[in-house]
């Protein structure tokens, strides 16, 4: 009998430092998983990283040379929630027919959040930019899942797109290029003269050199 309760006292205390063992580990392989990495291993579509958007030239210079047809590719990824075409009914957003130049939460009938019914102002060119780069920085609480695009460049194309459906606005102006100070201009003339003449120089002490 007190054999049968040795044994059984082993194996009970196998048990529990089994179990023991499995929760330690469990905690030390999976600790934190349930978490976002601070950083991302490799981007996700449609999952905002931190600092996503990329800085790049101004809103301005980029619609210069913007490509609608580029951009209704990029719209692409808005169609699963919008229409576009005129009269279209809305989606889980609202028709984005003649939306550039419009005020915020403009379309009749759609339920937009307290967030964007609240900005004041028109989707101009640099509001449209901010909203498409990420609707949550833009209108903090709104309904708008999606992530934003984080290139300058498909945010340009997109609102060239947008633009030419029923909006039509005109272009930002381009942005002016400073020209260099006059002082600078004259400095670098002088500068340049200087080492022409100092060229000069070492010729002439070359072929004086050579006669002798």
């Amino acid at each position: 009998m007190s054999n049968n309760n040795t044994i059984a006292g082993w194996v009970l205390a196998g048990g529990i430092a089994a179990l023991g063992f499995s929760i330690l580990s469990d905690k030390y392989f999976h600790a934190g998983k349930d978490q976002r990495p601070e950083v991302m291993g490799y981007v996700i579509e449609g999952v905002e990283t931190a600092g996503a958007a990329d800085s790049g030239p101004s809103v301005e210079a980029l619609m210069q040379t913007a490509d609608a047809a580029a951009g209704e590719k990029v719209y692409g990824k808005c169609a699963a929630c919008h229409t576009i075409n005129q009269g279209g009914a809305n989606g889980i957003g609202p028709n984005l027919w003649a939306s550039m130049g419009k005020p915020h939460a403009h379309v009749a009938g759609f339920a937009y959040s307290d967030a964007l019914k609240s900005k004041t102002g028109v989707w101009d060119w640099n509001n449209m930019d901010a909203w498409l780069a990420s609707p949550r920085r833009y209108a903090d609480g709104t309904k708008m899942t999606f992530a934003g695009l984080g290139k300058p460049e498909d945010r340009a194309n997109l609102m060239a797109y947008l633009n030419a459906q029923g909006s039509n606005l005109p272009l930002p102006a381009a942005p002016v290029v400073e020209e260099a100070p006059a002082e600078d201009a004259a400095a670098e003339a002088a500068s340049e003269a200087g080492a022409d003449s100092e060229a000069q120089e070492a010729a002439e002490a070359s072929t004086a050199a050579a006669a002798e």
